[in-house]
């Protein structure tokens, strides 16, 4: 799943203006268009997740190709029920088995485990909004995927 893979990281809380909302629009297009990424991960609980949800699902009038694909951190086995409603906004969903019971972690481990089947990380980090009391998630996730030599694309 890796070379036309792409996950998305970043905070929970972001500044949404147009000027990110176009921009990352303009990644996203690129990335179908030039890279040929067909799949998108994402992951939950993160503002950035959720608009980058919304922007690559409205491409997919244009590109109906691409799948989005949800990577839970929770819920290792869920209903049909659940599965379908999740089915509504992608077109699949999986739990990554190596971060079961992984406790506190799962969201780290998740993350890592969408950057190891992706290619491309794009990433909002803005260094000035992370608590100076804790570790940042996406710092977290960025530094891991630096290390597996992804390809980072920053939208700030």
């Amino acid at each position: 799943m890796c070379k036309n893979t792409c996950c998305f990281l970043g905070h929970r809380r972001i500044n949404e203006t147009e000027e990110l909302k176009s921009k990352l629009a303009e990644i996203i297009e690129k990335l179908i268009v030039v890279e040929k990424v067909d799949t998108f991960l994402f992951g939950s609980k993160s503002r950035f997740n959720i608009l980058c949800l919304e922007l690559v699902t409205a491409m997919k009038e244009k590109h109906p190709h691409i799948s989005r694909v949800y990577v839970r951190a929770e819920y290792p086995y869920i209903t049909e029920q659940y599965r379908n409603y999740l089915l509504e906004n992608y077109e699949d969903t999986y739990y990554p088995k190596k971060i079961m019971n992984s406790g506190k972690a799962a969201y780290v481990e998740r993350n890592f485990d969408m950057i190891d089947s992706s290619h491309y990380c794009v990433v909002y980090y803005d260094k000035d909004s992370v608590p100076t009391n804790r570790k940042s998630g996406t710092k977290i996730a960025i530094d891991y995927a630096m290390k597996k030599g992804k390809i980072i694309i920053s939208v700030l």
